[in-house]
């Protein structure tokens, strides 16, 4: 884009130089002339001894006007051809900004698809793992101690695998935590949680294949952390079609992850240091930014009025390239953009 910028500053300038050069000629040709027809008055006043100054005015003249006629016809032949050249170069910055906002509209739609492909899987997680004996065990006896310690031990041998997570709760039919994966961390045991839409959600799902997911958002329970929310009820039995008897909340921690899928877009080290790249929710608030600020507390003004993926220039001179959340497998997502934003 910079040598078609400086293609076009050589255009421009070559332009207003040739006119100036130009119109300096006509100049001299005028003052030329001037002097050829102040000769030719002078020859005529001495007479005969002037006959032989008169030819060299008449000559002067005559070269003047050719000179005169030569600089039109090439100030023409040059505007034309500047204006070709101005012409083609526009339409290579076209082109270029074009082909630039249709790969930063890529580039989003792989950050969002990343997140997606991330949050699917916690979808299958929780799923899966209300289904696990010792969580259908611990919601059907919750006076059991003995049973919800064991379900803690799980929840912390499934977390030495997974990660991702910050903790794994379970809690009663009425909302009560009755057992964590790291209680040693997070003294949660005991906190009501009937109020939290996850909870309110998990328990109206109608079978195990169902699942509630929590806008991103910080949870004073787990440090003030930045999480995605999954949950699903625990049904009697263990069976998809049992009676929910509790439900599974799974803290996914989505700071760290939300950050290295922005932080991690293919940009060279000349793109990164003029680009940023973020992920909005459905109610275009950041929820992940490769800057470093304005997660959870800005929102983005995105303009989609070119569809579910594009890209356009904003009132600033920033190219914005955004793509809605295409979904995975059986999660359809959120509603959530991913977004390149590039200064020139």
């Amino acid at each position: 884009m910079a040598s078609v910028a400086h293609l076009l500053e050589i255009t421009n300038t070559v332009a207003a130089e040739t006119d100036q050069k130009i119109d300096r000629i006509h100049g001299i040709t005028r003052r030329s002339r001037m002097l050829a027809l102040n000769a030719s008055i002078e020859a005529q006043r001495v007479g005969q001894l002037g006959r032989g100054f008169a030819v060299v005015a008449e000559e002067v003249k005559a070269i003047s006007t050719e000179i005169s006629q030569l600089t039109d016809s090439l100030r023409g032949d040059l505007k034309g051809k500047l204006a070709t050249l101005s012409d083609f170069g526009r339409s290579l910055a076209t082109d270029f900004e074009r082909v630039r906002g249709e790969r930063l509209a890529d580039l989003a739609h792989n950050a969002v698809e990343i997140a997606d492909r991330n949050l699917y899987e916690r979808s299958c997680d929780v799923r899966w793992w209300a289904t696990d004996p010792a969580m259908v065990d611990c919601a059907a006896h919750t006076d059991d101690s003995a049973k919800a310690h064991h379900a803690g031990k799980r929840l912390g041998v499934i977390l030495d695998s997974y990660t991702v997570y910050l903790d794994l709760w379970i809690a009663d039919a009425q909302g009560r935590v009755i057992a964590s994966g790291r209680p040693g961390r997070y003294n949660v045991i005991g906190t009501d949680v009937s109020g939290e839409q996850w909870f309110k959600d998990a328990m109206a799902t109608h079978n195990g294949g169902e699942f509630a997911v929590a806008d991103i958002t910080r949870n004073s329970a787990l440090g003030n952390a930045v999480v995605a929310t999954y949950a699903t009820a625990i049904r009697a039995e263990g069976d998809a079609n049992g009676a929910p008897i509790g439900a599974l909340g799974i803290f996914f921690d989505w700071q760290a992850q939300g950050r290295s899928i922005v932080e991690g877009v293919r940009l060279s080290p000349e793109e990164k240091a003029k680009s940023r790249c973020l992920i909005i929710d459905s109610n275009h608030r950041i929820i992940a930014d490769s800057a470093g600020h304005g997660t959870l507390t800005e929102h983005f003004p995105l303009d989609t009025r070119g569809g579910e993926r594009g890209w356009y220039m904003d009132n600033f001179g920033t190219l914005v390239g955004y793509a809605l959340t295409p979904g995975y497998e059986t999660y359809a997502g959120l509603g959530w953009y991913g977004i390149l934003l590039q200064e020139e």
